[in-house]
């Protein structure tokens, strides 16, 4: 066997493995061997679509391979991998750059989803923030709702429908009088009752929302409540008891209280600051101050952007979830982090994809949004389609992470809701579980 007919087995030999390294080394040093057909008239490129290894066909048409070569059966490189049910690398030899890949998001919908935290029960009437004077008939009408906060946990009682269910404790002029007039106390103008708005239309018929924020003993401040009463310490997972419409108020309000607790202070000068616009800027007591020329993000609540996102397989079959260290045992879920500054949507999905499991990712869709008040976040849900498929998992960042198919997602997740309801079919639904599910 000549030299070159030896290296032409080698390169085919590691087409067929899918070994990657070999393919880019050896195609480095002889670039001819890209579309050379063995004894049998098989290409590197039918090697990988008939034995379904993806990333080696990407390697090949990175390197600028014929997609049009035949074997002597008349059979394309997709025709190969159509033959052999390797539809996701037929899509691959099929499209333009991505478009294969774009084919497996979904279609996007134009119907808002009902988010936990998302629904809006209140208008912010932000018109009405500087309204001192409406804002005092508000806060002493007696149907006008406080919510009390400690330490950013909220008064709530056990729900009497269903047992892991709590709701809010929905508090009235007369019993926060002492409250209202204390100078520990911060309160916040959440909105009014959007039903009731559409009801009466007249300002003295519209029920407000506030939320009061205080740090005295709780032990004090549950005395003549309901017996029932608590203030809920732990955010996660209690705040995912509370009804959609109680999540819903404790977003805008946990946010904008978590904001209160870090910035006391000048962000700019360090200068103690004076609360202003009913909870929603704080301004700096100290003349002279930057902040108090022009708008500055340091007056005002802040927000931070998130991108999580459902990493799909480019197979259609398969997702990738992961997990950090101080999740509980088993736990899997959405892989996620923080823009960066000046970083688009797409940029900040790829780059924490990347980060965390070393898979890059190509097309990035934009799915919806949920307001997540852990302290103060924006959560920006996305789908994206992977163009490697080895996972190599920064342990700094994560502490596992690994593909599912969509069967054991929706068994876990079945199994998860059966767990959760006390469902009888609970044993079932284990026996049926894999042990690597």
């Amino acid at each position: 066997m000549s030299v070159r007919d030896e290296l032409l087995q080698r390169f085919l030999d590691a087409a067929s493995r899918g070994d990657e390294e070999a393919l880019s080394l050896m195609l480095s040093q002889s670039r001819e061997l890209l579309d050379q057909r063995g004894e049998q008239g098989w290409s590197a490129l039918m090697l990988t679509a008939r034995n379904g290894h993806y990333d080696a066909a990407r390697v090949l048409l990175s390197n600028g391979c014929d997609t049009s070569v035949t074997n002597r059966s008349g059979q394309t490189a997709r025709d190969v991998a159509l033959f052999w049910g390797h539809r996701h690398i037929a899509r691959l030899l099929t499209s333009s750059p991505g478009h294969h890949l774009r084919q497996l998001l979904p279609s996007t919908d134009t119907e808002e989803p009902d988010i936990h935290f998302n629904r809006e029960i209140l208008d912010r009437m932000s018109d009405r923030r500087s309204d001192g004077e409406w804002l005092a008939s508000r806060r002493a009408s007696p149907e006008t709702v406080f919510l009390l906060f400690h330490a950013l946990s909220p008064l709530v009682r056990s729900g009497a429908e269903r047992e892991e269910q709590i709701k809010l404790c929905k508090l009235r002029s007369a019993a926060v009088q002492e409250l209202l007039t204390s100078s520990r106390t911060l309160e916040v103008f959440l909105g009014v009752d959007k039903q009731q708005q559409q009801q009466d239309d007249d300002d003295d018929g519209m029920v407000a929302w506030f939320a009061l924020s205080t740090e005295d003993d709780p032990t004090q401040l549950l005395k003549d409540k309901d017996p029932s009463s608590f203030f809920l310490q732990e955010a996660m997972p209690g705040l995912l008891r509370l009804s959609d419409d109680d999540a819903g108020v404790v977003a805008q309000a946990r946010s904008v209280l978590a904001w209160h607790s870090r910035y006391r202070f000048c962000p700019t000068c360090g200068g103690d600051t004076k609360v202003e616009e009913a909870g929603y800027k704080r301004t700096c007591l100290r003349a002279g101050c930057r902040s108090l020329q022009g708008v500055h993000n340091t007056c005002y609540p802040r927000v931070d952007p998130v991108v999580i996102m459902l990493v799909l397989h480019p197979d259609g079959k398969q997702c990738m979830l992961g997990r950090k260290k101080i999740f509980p045992p088993g736990m899997f879920s959405c892989l996620a982090g923080f823009v960066e500054p000046g970083e688009t949507l797409e940029a900040a999905v790829r780059r924490e994809v990347q980060e965390e499991s070393g898979v890059q990712v190509g097309p990035v869709q934009y799915l919806s949004s949920q307001a997540w008040p852990m302290p103060s976040c924006l959560m920006i849900g996305c789908h994206c389609v992977a163009v490697t498929t080895d996972i190599k998992v920064d342990q700094n960042e994560i502490e596992e992470a690994r593909w599912f198919t969509r069967q054991q997602v929706c068994r876990n997740a079945a199994l998860h809701q059966c767990l959760s309801n006390g469902c009888s079919a609970v044993n079932g639904c284990r026996q049926n579980e894999s042990p690597n599910s």
